[in-house]
């Protein structure tokens, strides 16, 4: 099995903070990152039937759409969209269940890689990750994931605001953001501290770096929830803004 490397005390941990608020579901940074690792670092990115009836592939990115809340007035429920990729945790339990080394752990900078010379495809990386993030390319016969595009973040003949993972670079609403979470003043870090952000379960003891911001309370629930606590004897048949506006008018 493969161990995990000795990381040196200040030595960063890169890695993504996703706005759950902001994401509107695009699926923009998973069209990117297909076609920038489709000629990358883990290239090629197989495709199986794609424009068929039964279209499969390798995806490094992937985004789940729930419903929210509670239907209270019409208003209540909201549709959250959730990308999923490799979380570059701490604890990968996919690099250590590996008997080869082909699923490693970057000592410089906290990356989660595999090398496809020495993966036999055995999927027991894949087995390993609770987070659903290895992909099995059918083609080649071994594992891929996501990499957080490292020959564009370490590439220094771009400009210095396009060292970003494709996933960032091309996000219409700014939803995703990278950086150093291993600093607390980074500005990945800051935003987490500010808006709460949290691990992606927790309680399995992987810590994932990247971060997750979770969605802001509606404004039209906080309305509604602050009239109704304020009414609570109030007979009026009204409901929430209409309610709110009636008791400004009626003084």
């Amino acid at each position: 099995m493969t161990s995990l490397p000795n990381r040196e005390p200040g030595a960063p941990r890169l890695g993504l903070v996703i706005d759950l608020d902001t994401c509107v579901g695009c699926h923009a940074c998973a069209v990117a990152c297909k076609q920038w690792n489709a000629g990358g670092h883990m290239a090629p990115l197989t495709d199986t039937d794609a424009y068929g009836a039964g279209p499969d592939g390798v995806w490094f990115n992937r985004i789940h759409s729930f419903e929210a809340g509670s239907d209270q007035g019409g208003c209540g429920s909201r549709t959250t969209n959730f990308p999923r990729s490799c979380l570059h945790c701490e604890q990968p339990a996919c690099v250590t269940v590996c008997p080869t080394g082909a699923s490693y752990k970057r000592a410089e900078d906290g990356i989660v890689l595999v090398n496809e010379d020495l993966c036999i495809g055995c999927k027991l990386c894949s087995w390993a990750c609770p987070y659903g993030a290895r992909e099995f390319d059918q083609d080649v016969g071994v594992m891929k994931k996501c990499t957080l595009c490292i020959d564009r973040i370490h590439n220094e003949t771009l400009a210095e605001s396009e060292r970003v993972p494709a996933c960032v670079m091309v996000c219409p609403t700014s939803a995703r953001h990278f950086g150093d979470l291993a600093d607390p003043a980074s500005a990945v870090s800051k935003l987490v501290a500010e808006r709460g952000g949290y691990d992606l379960m927790p309680e399995l003891g992987y810590e994932p770096t990247n971060k997750y911001l979770p969605p802001r309370p509606h404004p039209t629930l906080a309305l509604d929830e602050r009239v109704t606590r304020d009414s609570a004897n109030d007979d009026l048949p009204l409901h929430g803004l209409l309610k709110w506006a009636d008791r400004i008018l009626a003084r």
